[in-house]
């Protein structure tokens, strides 16, 4: 019997190697041996690069400037040099899917998502790539959305030559007061031009670009038909009170702010 699983093991660890081997080679064919690809992915995910790459999307792809345990950020450069952030969510532990699951499923975009997890995955990426569509286009500084297929996202670099700009918490900041505000006017573009809640705003994921906040990280922004909306809102504006109150800023009272953001 040991003998029989060791065996076993020996032949999948083999198969590893080789597909390994494979994944490498044509990560070399097609991006001129510039691509550090760092994790070795399955080959649907391989498959999905090479279609952005065929399409025009992705020029090169360098190595990984962030990683988690659930996705991953890549550099990468676009047909007119343009830098662009590819986000690869690689696999979704039982604890990542359960924390998932609340924000799609009272979505009314994606009633159609299975409960497999390539499925919830790939409507993830694709609720991330339409809320950033929607927070562009309503005048929200976040990062612009190029394309999403499958478990990859192709969005706009925040940072220069490879080197993502600091989170807010890393940064000492000139202007507080100027800042908050900012943050608070984003949130409201947010409620009453792009129609979401952020649902998880805080200074994890708010970065600091030439002087302005920038947020990102919308995979988790809700409609305002979405059951938890509310909720989510007054969330994210204790969120930022909490913070910047820290700092000394003379914060607006949480049902001040909230009000602030809805009314019309």
């Amino acid at each position: 019997m040991a003998a029989h699983r060791r065996d076993l093991w020996k032949k999948l660890a083999r198969k590893e190697r080789k597909l390994e081997r494979e994944q490498k080679h044509l990560i070399r064919d097609r991006s001129e041996e510039e691509a550090a690809l760092e994790e070795v992915f399955d080959k649907p995910t391989l498959m999905t690069i090479y279609t952005l790459i065929n399409r025009g999307v992705i020029d090169r792809m360098y190595g990984a400037v962030k990683s988690g345990k659930e996705a991953k950020i890549y550099w990468a450069l676009g047909p007119r040099g343009e830098e662009l952030a590819v986000k690869i969510y690689l696999t979704v532990t039982a604890e990542f899917r359960k924390g998932m699951l609340p924000y799609i499923k009272g979505d009314e975009r994606f009633k159609y998502v299975k409960g497999s997890t390539r499925a919830l995955i790939y409507a993830w990426a694709e609720k991330e790539f339409k809320n950033l569509t929607l927070a562009h286009r309503a005048g929200v500084r976040v990062p612009k959305p190029y394309a999403v297929r499958n478990n990859v996202l192709v969005v706009e670099f925040i940072g220069e030559k490879g080197v993502p700009a600091p989170l807010l918490r890393e940064v000492e900041l000139e202007s507080p007061e100027e800042t908050y505000l900012e943050l608070l006017e984003a949130v409201r573009f947010l409620y009453r031009r792009a129609g979401l809640v952020h649902g998880d705003l805080s200074e994890y994921n708010i970065m600091v670009f030439r002087g302005q906040p920038v947020i990102f990280d919308l995979s988790q922004a809700v409609l305002l038909s979405h059951p938890m909306a509310d909720e989510f809102l007054r969330r994210d504006l204790k969120n930022l009170n909490k913070y910047f109150g820290r700092l000394g800023v003379k914060v607006k009272p949480e049902a001040e702010a909230y009000r602030w953001s809805v009314e019309r």
